[in-house]
Parts: C-alpha cells; structure tokens; sequence
C-alpha cells in the first residue's frame, strides 16, 4: 500500500520539503528509480544523481538541497534508510504451526505461536519460544533452548545444548555447536579431546549463511548480545565475544580468544588462540593477529600491528627500490663493487 511523503516523515521524525501528498510505492537506487520510487543519498555526489533520476522522492540528510524533487530530510539518512525499507520491502509472514514432516521429540516444549517448517528435526528437551521459525530441513539437537521472535533460515543446524537468546537470525548452512578442533598427540597418533561443552547465543544477534561457531570443550562459546557475524566465519571452541561487535566474512577466531565489546574484525582476519582483544578495538581486513590489542586500538597487517607502525613500514617498503638504486650509484662513484 502506497505511503505520502509526509506520512513517512513522521514514521522517521523527518521533515518534507515540496509536495508532502506525493505517493511512495517502493524504494529503488536512483539509477534504477521509477516514479512513484522513493530513493536515497547520503552525499552530495549521490544527491546529484538521485535528481537526474525518475524517483519521486529523495531520503536525504538534514542538510539536503535539490529544487526538482521531493524531500524527505532526516538526521541520519542511513539509518533511516535501514528503518523504512521494511515499510516496502516486509519479512514474509510464517503462520504458526508444525508441518506435517517435521519429526519432534515428545518432550520438546514448542510454543503455539511457533512455526516449524518441513523436515524439521526437533530433539529431547527442546525449548522454542512464542513467534520462533524454523522455515525447514534445520535440525535443533536435545537440550537446546531458542527464545521468542528468533529464526532459523533452511538447513541452519543446532547441535546439542545450544542456547539461543532472542531475535536472534540463524542463516542457511550456519552450524552451532559443532565440535571444537582439540587433539592430543599421543603414541603417534592425534587423540580427539571430547568436547562436552556448549555454545550461548545472546539476544539480537545475527548469524550469516554457512558460518561455523564450535561448542566449548568444557564451558560455553559465547556470543554477546547485539554482535553482527557475516558469512563463512569460523568461530572456535570456548571463544568469548561481547556485545555489538562485527565480524566480516572469512574472519576466523581461535580457540579460548577473548573479544570485548563493540570490537570490528575486517573480513579474512584471523586472530590466534588465547588472546585478549580490547573493548572497541579494529582490526583491518587481512590482518593476522598474533598478540593482545588493548581497547580502542586500531591493528593491521601480518603480523598484526598498530596501524600507524604498519602504514610507516609500508611506505618504508615503497621507498625501498629507490634506496637500492642510489646505494647502487654511490657504491659505483665510490669505485666499490656491489654485493
């Protein structure tokens, strides 16, 4: 259903500059806008564009100027971006109820509001919360505890005692609680060392497409609440995160790591077992870090460093051909003969 301008200003605490009676159907990129679009520009760059293009309306910020289209102006144009695009775009709706293929252990406790989508597999003793989906073929082992409004996207599987908060989103693929990678050399041979522990999800967390999270080997892995995990991340047995941190795709954090709050690991960092990394701290993309950073550090490169030593030794290294060239010419003036 169509949207004025001005009634999703208020919906943003936002202002319209023109036409407040306007109808919005969708949201599109201003390249691709048609009218009756809303679109969005968070610069002046993509302000410039969102003029030329056929959208009937721009999200721009409190500062945003045009004299040919609608504006809706907000204090953070991003945010608001994140915030009405479900207005257009909804979550599909998932009725509640058990399909029939679902397999459920007879003493699994499913609230009535719950959906259980097809081949489901529901072990003993399991919890699932009001308004919970399983949209199908995700397997919940015994023990395990899910709270309400928190879904599961195909094939995401839950080992055994794993604990999940609220509003949480699991994506297809994902696998929690797995065994952590533990072996003990022994007589030649590697020795699998049990792994009895668990793996506790906090409230709001989301969990991207075939991310891996180890259960503890005794304890729990933890996930705190908040924390945003992409795609294709490993996460091993009894590493701790805070709350509201991000962890980019083909990031990997080893074993018994300790994370604080509202860190950022760029995507392919790889951390080392039995560290301490600092609330608030930022690792960039590629970096493999070997050491402790302290809270509100920024580190990169291989070994990881701060990242004004790391950016002083590269550009060190670019200057390093020419180095070489004029040792050349002075070993030469100097009648010296080169190495």
């Amino acid at each position: 259903m169509p949207k004025t301008a001005a009634e999703i200003a208020r919906l943003l605490n936002g202002e319209v500059v023109g036409d407040g009676a306007v109808a919005l159907r969708s949201f599109a990129p201003a390249d691709c806008a048609q009218p009756g679009d809303l679109t969005f520009a968070e610069n002046a760059e993509f302000l410039a564009k969102a003029e030329l293009s056929a959208a009937s309306a721009i999200l721009v910020g409190k500062d945003g100027a045009a004299s040919k289209k609608v504006l809706i102006r907000v204090a953070n144009p991003r945010a608001a971006f994140a915030k009405i695009l479900p207005l257009f775009f909804p979550e599909p709706v998932f009725a509640p109820g058990i399909h029939p293929t679902a397999v459920i252990a007879a003493s699994a406790k499913i609230d009535a509001s719950a959906h259980i989508g097809p081949h489901c597999v529901i072990g003993e003793r399991v919890s699932i919360g009001a308004n919970t989906v399983l949209q199908g073929g995700n397997h919940v082992g015994a023990d395990s505890r899910l709270g309400e409004n928190t879904n599961l996207f195909p094939r995401a599987t839950l080992y055994p005692r794993t604990q999940v908060g609220a509003r949480v989103r699991i994506h297809a693929g994902a696998v929690i609680g797995s065994d952590g990678f533990g072996y003990v050399f022994d007589a030649g041979a590697h020795c699998k060392v049990p792994q009895v522990g668990n793996v506790v999800i906090g409230d709001d967390v989301e969990i991207g497409a075939n991310t891996t999270i180890d259960r503890g080997a005794l304890g729990s892995t933890v996930i705190g609440k908040g924390t945003k995990i992409d795609n294709l991340v490993q996460i091993a047995h009894n590493v701790v995160i805070g709350e509201h941190c991000i962890l980019v795709s083909q990031a990997g954090v080893a074993g018994s790591t300790k994370m604080g709050s509202y860190v950022v690991l760029g995507g392919q960092v790889g951390l080392a077992g039995h560290l301490k990394i600092g609330d608030q701290a930022t690792v960039a993309a590629q970096s493999g870090v070997m050491h402790d950073i302290p809270g509100g550090e920024k580190w990169f490169g291989t070994p990881a460093q701060p990242d004004r030593q790391t950016k002083r030794q590269f550009l060190a290294l670019q200057k390093l051909p020419e180095l070489l060239r004029r040792v050349a010419e002075l070993e030469k003036k100097s009648g010296q003969k080169p190495e």
